[in-house]
């Protein structure tokens, strides 16, 4: 999408009057929708915010069988996994585990996987929202 003879670009989403996107939606199962934004511009910066820096973020991605994604994503070009899975042995959050990786494009994501029957549920009736009520 472009709006070369308008302001639409700097007036609505604040970047650069030549900016251009191209969207992308993914549907994640049966009520997540992600949009996904590619941006050229003039002005644009191209490195990427680690989590730690002001703007920085990551996506993570639910998944039932840890070493089959992780293994998924190992055989993708250009994907880096960052360490191993980490499994997570106290706290509330007792049984999960993730793995933080990045895309080609240098975005950090994760993958989590949390097993039914988190410990925190013992000590609250709030419960971890599964898709398709798992």
């Amino acid at each position: 999408m472009e709006f070369p003879d308008s302001d639409w670009m700097e007036r609505y989403l604040g970047v650069d009057r030549k900016a251009a996107m191209d969207p992308a939606m993914l549907r994640l199962g049966p009520v997540t929708n992600l949009e996904l934004f590619q941006y050229s511009a003039p002005d644009q910066r191209r490195g990427m915010p680690r989590n730690s820096d002001w703007g920085g973020h990551h996506l993570a991605f639910h998944v039932e069988d840890m070493d089959e994604a992780v293994a998924y994503l190992r055989a993708q070009s250009g994907v880096r996994i960052l360490g191993e899975p980490q499994p997570l042995e106290a706290g509330s959050t007792r049984g999960d585990s993730w793995a933080y990786f990045l895309s080609p494009w240098g975005m950090q994501l994760e993958l989590i996987r949390m097993p039914p029957g988190m410990s925190y549920e013992r000590e609250t009736t709030t419960r971890l929202y599964r898709p398709g009520g798992r």
